[in-house]
């Protein structure tokens, strides 16, 4: 069964490309997502790679946890689900 990988610490210039490569060394990937900003249109510094299958996503995490990318030490391990948030007013509409 696929398993979800966080990658965070990203430098701001890490291409997609250079995330499937890196990880394609661990086993199959079958999707890679780099988070930007849809202001800025530049990388929020953290990515999502989805491997094949369990044992290519353990052996991701154990062989690029910490691993230098563009002068920056990654981080890496499984994806967490996303928390829902309220889109009721986040916060501004407080009462005082």
């Amino acid at each position: 069964m696929a398993k979800k990988l966080y990658v965070g610490n990203l430098s701001y210039n890490v291409t997609e490309a250079q995330i499937r490569e890196l990880f394609a060394q661990a086993g199959e990937i079958t999707e890679v997502s780099v988070i930007m900003d849809r202001d800025t249109g530049r990388s929020k510094g953290f990515a999502f790679v989805q491997m094949s299958n369990d044992t290519a996503a353990q052996d991701a995490i154990r062989r690029f946890n910490g691993h230098s990318l563009d002068n920056r030490a990654l981080t890496v391990n499984e994806a967490r689900p996303r928390e829902e948030r309220s889109n009721s007013d986040f916060g501004r509409n407080k009462r005082f």
